[in-house]
């Protein structure tokens, strides 16, 4: 369930909310969403297990001051990052290409070669491998998700600690430090920023952050990204706000991969760095928040509708993706078998479970037994791809874009 409620501008209220990024008490809250699986990314050995997977709500809470979204009911005592947390885009070809774009350009752009490189949140190692092979690197990853009996080994000199980068390994000192996808993750993200420029010290290291772009799902609707494991919410103008005020020049901020990702890179104040400050003023931001609420319940409608629709006709309808859209995607929708099955080209998300609905998932070759009629694409950017494989599959399923 979900729905909107007026901002609550009492004094009790304004001294217990603010804004994780600014501060400020001018706060909106915008939507609720209840009783979401509290991990995504966590896939189930059973389907009973799934089903009984921990729960929590999500209140999403919008800062007129600098344009940051925010989850007020979150609660990190409900996560816990082990070894089973898989997030991987790597086996996609079109996430590939971005990855290795990114790691080219960064490496070209501040000169990496032959530098020490720290990446918090490695996951499975993929991108920090590539930074260090294109460069001839040395890296050192943080995760606790990482699984050294899964290494695949190789040349480039990395190592990774499976813990959670904190202010105790502050004594690792780098060129060159970058952040994928973590910082949403994270409860109180000033002061993890302020931590990561005090361990930098003196040195003159450039950092690269990515997250989620807030603007994707506010304009582009791309509610299926609302999870309980994000925390935090970016805009350009929260994000850049965020660096900026830990003492970081913002050298570049831009909106990536089709929107959906926002990625900075940024470097210790100095009087010789020119700080751009041309980063969205929220104002803009203000327009997509009060229609929202509004335009989340219509699609979720929309997608109910559409689904009952399909089912009705007597069609066999699978989900291609088992992160966290197609996750967010079957439990706001409550499909029950509507959707039979979950595709994912991962092979490590293959025979596991999805939190909260317990469908399957399968790799694209199990739909050869029973073809589809219809399959729902959770992200529009692996539809190119996904349509070559069920191509190569002999298969002719119709392609919804969710």
């Amino acid at each position: 369930m979900s729905h909107t409620q007026p901002l609550d501008r009492s004094p009790q209220s304004a001294q217990a909310r603010q804004c994780p990024v600014c501060a400020s008490t001018l706060l909106t809250r915008v939507l609720e969403i209840e009783q979401v699986p509290v991990l995504c990314n966590v896939l189930w050995p059973s389907r009973d297990e799934a089903i009984s997977a921990p729960r929590g709500d999500i209140h999403l809470e919008f800062c007129e001051n600098c344009g940051h979204l925010y989850n007020a009911a979150f609660d990190p005592a409900l996560l816990e990052y082990t070894q089973v947390y898989e997030n991987s885009l790597h086996f996609s070809p079109r996430f590939q290409t971005y990855a290795s774009d990114l790691a080219h350009r960064l490496v070209e752009t501040y000169d990496l070669r032959d530098k020490d490189i720290i990446e918090i949140g490695s996951g499975k190692g993929d991108f920090l491998r590539l930074l260090s092979r294109l460069g001839g690197n040395r890296g050192v990853g943080f995760d606790p998700s990482y699984e050294p009996d899964q290494d695949p080994g190789g040349a480039e000199p990395v190592r990774f600690v499976e813990d959670l980068y904190s202010p105790r390994y502050a004594g690792y000192k780098a060129d060159f430090i970058c952040c994928r996808h973590v910082l949403e993750h994270i409860e109180f993200p000033r002061d993890f920023i302020a931590s990561v420029r005090e361990s930098i010290g003196e040195r003159q290291t450039v950092v690269y952050f990515e997250v989620p772009n807030v603007a994707y799902t506010l304009r582009d609707l791309g509610i299926w990204d609302l999870i309980y494991e994000h925390f935090s919410y970016f805009s350009l103008y929260s994000l850049g706000r965020l660096f900026a005020g830990a003492g970081f020049d913002v050298l570049a901020l831009n909106e990536a991969y089709g929107g959906q990702f926002l990625g900075i890179e940024a470097a210790p104040h100095n009087d010789t760095h020119a700080s751009r400050n041309g980063w969205t003023d929220p104002a803009v931001l203000q327009s997509y928040v009060a229609a929202f609420g509004q335009r989340y319940r219509d699609k979720v409608d929309k997608w109910q509708h559409e689904l009952e629709r399909l089912h009705q006709a007597g069609k066999r309808i699978v989900i291609w993706g088992g992160g966290s859209k197609g996750v967010t995607f079957l439990n706001v929708l409550k499909t029950g078998s509507t959707v039979s099955a979950v595709v994912d080209i991962n092979p490590r998300k293959q025979g596991r479970y999805v939190a909260g609905t317990g469908q399957q998932i399968i790799a694209p070759d199990a739909l050869r037994n029973s073809p589809p009629d219809v399959i729902l694409v959770m992200n529009p950017l692996y539809q190119d791809e996904i349509r070559q494989m069920t191509t190569d599959l002999g298969l002719k399923p119709e392609l919804m874009l969710v």
